[in-house]
């Protein structure tokens, strides 16, 4: 397995960095878009996602690392909070809203396994 060098190079990013266009996208329709406080918040949660873990990538500490993917999974949780609130109150469709879910658990799942190789890394070899 070659190294990544960048944030980038990361599929939890790139994966979050898609999830994060469709939540825009779908932020920005009709009556979703006039409700500014569940829009605002959807789409800050989804940036939080990518954000932290590009900015724990970068933190060159395993350990930090860890700590801010644990934070980008929580706003993965976040999002799919909002997006039952979206559903609820007729702003998505239900597929609409099904691959929206599915590409947050997606994501989710896709950060644990990352946290989990970290994790593993930062032991010490007994």
């Amino acid at each position: 397995m070659s190294k990544i060098e960048r944030f980038e190079g990361l599929i939890a990013w790139q994966k979050a960095r898609v999830l994060t266009s469709a939540i825009y996208q779908t932020a920005r329709k009709e009556a979703f878009a006039k409700d500014f406080g569940l829009s605002g918040q959807i789409q800050r949660a989804a940036v939080s996602i990518m954000s932290n873990i590009a900015e724990g990538f970068e933190r060159d500490s395993p350990k930090e690392f860890h700590h801010f993917l644990m934070i980008a999974r929580a706003s993965c949780a976040e999002v799919r909070s909002q997006l039952y609130v979206a559903y609820d109150i007729g702003y998505l469709e239900e597929g609409e809203f099904d691959q929206l879910m599915s590409q947050t658990l997606e994501v989710a799942r896709i950060i644990s396994g990352l946290r989990t190789y970290i994790a593993s890394r930062r032991k010490p070899k007994v």
